[in-house]
C-alpha cells in the first residue's frame, strides 16, 4: 500500500480555492494513467481513460469525483502587531483549535506559526473563564514576526494545520485525509485496474475537483462538463467507534470494510449500485458495510443532479475525529476502497 503518496497528498497544502498546489502532485503521479487530463475554469483536474475493449454502441462514462480542498482559513485582516485574523473555508469545531502549529501559505513562501484564541491564560484567568469556548472570530494567527507580518502576508493568503502524517502499524493517522484519501483512490484505483490488466468497456473519467468543502462547487461543474451516466462521490465518512458515541450513531466500524454510501443530506444513492457492489464486493472477497449520514453532503450529489442526471453512489472510508488533526483511518478500509473501485470499473 503507498502510504508515501498518501503523506505528500496530506502534509501539501490546498483549501477551497487554493488546491494549485496538490493538483501539481496529482498530475505528476497520474502520468501515463490516463489518455486526456485537463483543468477546468474552477481548478479541477479532469482525467479521461478510453475503453479498452469495444462495445456496441456509445460506452457509459463512469465518474469517480475525489476532491482535493482540505478544511482551512483565508488570511481576512493583520494588525498593526502582527496579529493575522482568519476567515474560515470548512466546517471547524472551535475546540479543537486550541494552541495549534499551523502553515501560512503566502506567494512569496510559507511560513510557520501558532493559532490560538485571545484571551487569558490559565494563570491569571478569572473563575469560570476555562469553561468559555470562544468563536472562530475569536481566534488568531501569530508568526512571531510582530510588524513585519504585513510586509509578508496578505488578505487572502491561507492558512492550514501544520502536523505530519503518522503510519502506524494498522492505522494511518493525520490532518487532511478529508479527502486527500479520496484523492489517493483516485490514482490508486486506477493503477490497480491498469497493473491487473483490467479491461473495460466504459469510459473512465476521474475528477479531482475544487471546493467541496465549502459546497461541493467543483463538483458541480465538473460533473456538468463529462454529464457521467454513472457517478461515484469519493469521500471518507464518520466511524464513531469510539467512546462517548452510541453505538446507533457510529455511522462506520473501522476494520470492517470500504463504506457503501447509502444517504446523507446531500443526495440519496441508487439502490441498483448499491446492490451491485455488494455482489461484487461478496464475490471478490471485499469486506463493505452500508453507510448513512445524518447531515453533511459529497460530490456524489453533484453527479447525481448535473444535466439530465446520473445513476450515484458514495465510495467512503470510515475516519475517526473527523475535521481534526488527528484524523483516522484504517489500513484494511482504505485498501478495500481502492479493490471496490478497481473491480467495479474493470466490470464495466
Amino acid at each position: 500500500m503507498n502510504i508515501e503518496l498518501l503523506k505528500r497528498l496530506c502534509e501539501t497544502p490546498g483549501v477551497p480555492g487554493r488546491e494549485d498546489r496538490i493538483r501539481d502532485v496529482i498530475k505528476k503521479e497520474i502520468e501515463g494513467l490516463f489518455d486526456e487530463v485537463t483543468v477546468d475554469a474552477m481548478g479541477s483536474l479532469l482525467c479521461k481513460r478510453n475503453p479498452t475493449k469495444k462495445t456496441s454502441g456509445t460506452p457509459k462514462k463512469v465518474m469517480l469525483l475525489c476532491h482535493m480542498d482540505e478544511i482551512g482559513f483565508l488570511v481576512s485582516h493583520i494588525s498593526d502587531k502582527g496579529h493575522i485574523y482568519i476567515d474560515p473555508v470548512g466546517g471547524f469545531d472551535p475546540r479543537n483549535l486550541f494552541s495549534r502549529r499551523v502553515l501560512v501559505c503566502t506567494d512569496n513562501g510559507d511560513y510557520k506559526g501558532v493559532m490560538n484564541p485571545g484571551g487569558k491564560p490559565i494563570h491569571i484567568q478569572e473563575p469560570g473563564d476555562a469553561k468559555k469556548v470562544p468563536g472562530i472570530s475569536e481566534f488568531f494567527v501569530d508568526l512571531g514576526m510582530g510588524e513585519k507580518t504585513k510586509d509578508k502576508v496578505k488578505v487572502g493568503d491561507y492558512i492550514v494545520m501544520d502536523e505530519p502524517l503518522l503510519d502506524l502499524e494498522d492505522k494511518v493517522v493525520s490532518k487532511a485525509l478529508d479527502n486527500r484519501v479520496a484523492c489517493w483512490l483516485g490514482i490508486e484505483s486506477i493503477r490497480k485496474l491498469v497493473e491487473d490488466g483490467g479491461e473495460h468497456e466504459c469510459e473512465i473519467h476521474v475528477g479531482f475537483t475544487t471546493q467541496e468543502e465549502v459546497g461541493l462547487r467543483g463538483a458541480r461543474t465538473a460533473a456538468y462538463a463529462v454529464k457521467p451516466d454513472i457517478g461515484i462521490g469519493i469521500d471518507v465518512t464518520l466511524a464513531c467507534d469510539t467512546p462517548g458515541v452510541p453505538e446507533h450513531q457510529r455511522v462506520t466500524v473501522q476494520g470492517k470494510g470500504v463504506g457503501l454510501h447509502v444517504k446523507d443530506s446531500s443526495f440519496i444513492a441508487d439502490i441498483g449500485l448499491v446492490r451491485e457492489m455488494e455482489e461484487l464486493a461478496e464475490k471478490n472477497k471485499i469486506p463493505y458495510q452500508r453507510t448513512i449520514l445524518a447531515r453533511g453532503g459529497q460530490d456524489g450529489a453533484a453527479a447525481q443532479q448535473a444535466a439530465a442526471g446520473a445513476k450515484a453512489i458514495g465510495i467512503v472510508v470510515g475516519t475517526r475525529y473527523v475535521h481534526t488533526v488527528t484524523e483516522m483511518i484504517d489500513k484494511t478500509d482504505l485498501g478495500a476502497a481502492r479493490d471496490i473501485l478497481a473491480t467495479y470499473l474493470a466490470a464495466h
